[in-house]
């Protein structure tokens, strides 16, 4: 038989501390005794991190928040005072009585501190707040609106004191320094409802969408039209940060509180016939129905069709093709023009 090998203290001490400095080294792992009685370590396995899956820049899909749609002034003296806009990810614009126009901006799940200024409503403008089963925003509103609120079920806030303020420092008329925000759009919901019970209007895309390649693409790094001969719109495309910057009568768009020019990732641009609804100039759109436009981003423009089947019923954008249009991870203007009205690229 074959005698056990007696060890020195000696050896047995060095061996403890190598043991200890292995055990410091890995961190931790499973220890066990082989067959002679010597600790053996396991060195524990690694995780395989799996990759996070890309997510949306512009809203969260998972969220079931409701919208505010908020009515936006356009008039001349108000245009310089425009804030939170870039915080919006939809933006519509209109036209209403005048000549001059106005826009609905959409704000989701943002903590935008300065929005406006906010001005009346006028009734087509409710359809793209229902579209988007949002919460609309306003301070007063024309006739056809208040029956509309009522008969299209449409939640509103009527901005005032408590759901907004009057910025005293500029010196323009009162109903021009309106302002709202979101922490004060939440707290005045109340008890609305703040789930929102439709799917998002526009389908995103986190890859760059090529629309070079498709069927009548053109070129787009600069694109204009007219609301009226007092309201022309001018985009112009920013190759580096792959987004258009927005004129109005050739000025920069810019945000009170920024100074930036706003910019838009996507553009939607169609035409619908406007007429004269009453002495005072306000004017009515016939929005249901269908026709054509342009989807515009990323320097290309291509042609769509849009269908609208009731005033509540979300617009549906389709390429020629019929393959109902991706938009790309960014924010969205929606240019709603009088018909008759040319869309010039260049």
């Amino acid at each position: 038989m074959f005698k056990k090998s007696k060890r020195s203290k000696k050896q047995k001490v060095i061996e403890t501390i190598v043991f200890l400095l292995i055990i410091a080294l890995v961190g931790g792992g499973f220890v066990y005794k082989n067959f002679i009685g010597r600790e053996i370590i396991e060195l524990p396995k690694k995780e395989e991190k799996k990759p996070e899956e890309p997510k949306l820049q512009i809203i969260d899909l998972d969220s079931k928040s409701r919208p505010f749609a908020v009515m936006i002034n356009n008039v001349g003296v108000s245009r310089p005072l425009q804030s939170g806009l870039q915080d919006a990810y939809i933006v519509y614009e209109m036209i209403v009585e005048g000549g001059i126009t106005r826009k609905l901006a959409l704000f989701l799940d943002t903590e935008t501190e300065r929005i406006g200024s906010v001005r009346s409503a006028r009734h087509y403008f409710l359809d793209y707040a229902a579209e988007n089963d949002a919460i609309y925003v306003h301070h007063g509103q024309s006739p056809q609106s208040t029956r509309d609120f009522s008969s299209l079920g449409i939640d509103r806030i009527n901005v005032d004191g408590t759901s907004g303020w009057r910025d005293t420092s500029i010196r323009v008329a009162s109903e021009h320094r309106l302002f709202t925000s979101m922490e004060r759009l939440v707290r005045a919901r109340g008890n609305r409802r703040s789930e929102r019970n439709k799917d998002f209007l526009l389908d995103y895309s986190i890859e760059s969408i090529n629309l070079k390649d498709m069927e009548n693409a053109e070129e787009a790094s600069e694109v204009k039209f007219s609301y009226s001969n007092t309201s022309r719109i001018k985009y112009v495309y920013d190759s580096d940060k792959k987004v258009y910057k927005r004129y109005f009568n050739e000025s920069a768009n810019t945000d009170y509180v920024t100074k930036e020019t706003y910019t838009f990732k996507n553009i939607i641009v169609y035409s619908v016939q406007n007429v004269n609804l009453d002495g005072s100039g306000r004017q009515t759109l016939h929005n249901v129905g269908d026709g054509k436009g342009y989807f515009i981003s990323e320097g290309y423009a291509v042609p769509i069709t849009w269908s609208k089947s009731s005033r509540t019923a979300q617009t549906v954008y389709k390429f020629e093709n019929g393959d109902r249009i991706k938009v790309n991870d960014g924010n969205t203007f929606i240019n709603i023009i009088p018909k008759g009205r040319d869309v010039s690229f260049s």
